[in-house]
């Protein structure tokens, strides 16, 4: 029956042409509500994937119940820094490195066959502290979580082609705790998020160290899954290393204020003081369990 409703309520939004055209299919969809994960692919057919894949992320970890392979290798980033820029896309916080740089960073080892160029960083939070990660780990979902996205670059173009291709895409997962001192290039990133507190607006970040971000670790769990936005494509090989990386507070602090504005759907036309308003909350809820920090 909320299906149905659901659909209908999706019919009548097409047929207001005077919204369509305001509001892109990308505009369209969040993190919560009517037009959140379960109902990504009723708001676009292209979007399938979302409601009928059979390898979508985010998942819960149960660690006890993974297999050792003794043919992974340590995963490599390259250590030099690159220049980009954070920007608040109404839907999550999201680092672009610059196109034109001169030195990409690299992504090999691990699991991975083939050599991947790093893209962009997605965090993830939500209006709690408690509750910010898209995976989980025995249940236990982290304050925020850090994705790092790299493309397969011997095998296709850029980061666009390799999304919806066969093993396009790398992502890194890094888990975030509370504690006093945040780790140093993600206070890089996070100084900045005063700065972009309405969908649309970007600033620059200079000199980067994507390796820097990663805790002193050569663990990780690995699988095959999907990106976490629509179309879902499952392309996507998941790492997500065994020790968290550190924020402060004045992190969840600056987080929260992004999503302190939330609009519905119906009303994503409207703007508040002539900005688009970001909704980014995810609900989740998980009890508590222990896992590694560094």
């Amino acid at each position: 029956m909320l299906v149905s409703m659901v659909a209908a309520f999706f019919v009548q939004l097409i047929l207001r042409k005077d919204i369509i055209a305001a509001v892109s299919w990308e505009e369209w969809w969040t993190y919560d509500g009517i037009s959140g994960p379960a109902f990504w692919g009723l708001i676009n057919p292209e979007w399938s994937l979302c409601n009928k894949g059979r390898r979508q992320s985010p998942v819960n970890l149960e660690p006890s119940k993974l297999l050792f392979d003794p043919n992974l290798r340590t995963l490599h980033i390259d250590k030099h820094r690159v220049n980009g820029a954070i920007m608040n896309t109404g839907h999550s916080v999201i680092f672009t490195v610059d196109n034109d740089t001169r030195h990409h960073i690299n992504v090999t080892g691990g699991p991975l066959s083939y050599k991947y160029q790093f893209q962009e960083i997605h965090i993830h939070y939500g209006l709690h502290d408690q509750f910010g990660s898209e995976h989980s780990i025995n249940g236990y979902a982290f304050p925020a979580e850090l994705q790092i996205f790299g493309f397969n670059s011997q095998l296709y173009s850029n980061f666009t082609e390799a999304l919806h291709k066969a093993q396009g895409i790398v992502v890194i997962s890094l888990l975030l705790q509370l504690g006093d001192l945040s780790n140093a290039e993600l206070r890089l990133l996070t100084d900045k998020l005063d700065r972009i507190r309405y969908g649309g607006e970007e600033v620059e970040v200079k000199r980067l160290s994507v390796r820097g971000l990663l805790p002193e670790t050569d663990y990780y769990m690995t699988y095959d899954g999907s990106t976490t936005m629509p179309a879902c494509y499952e392309t996507a090989t998941w790492l997500l290393l065994n020790m968290t990386i550190i924020h402060d507070k004045l992190l969840t602090k600056s987080l929260i204020r992004l999503i302190s504005c939330v609009i519905n759907i119906v009303e994503q036309v409207d703007t508040l003081n002539g900005k688009q308003c970001p909704s980014m909350y995810k609900d989740v809820h998980y009890k508590a369990n222990s896992w590694r920090q560094h």
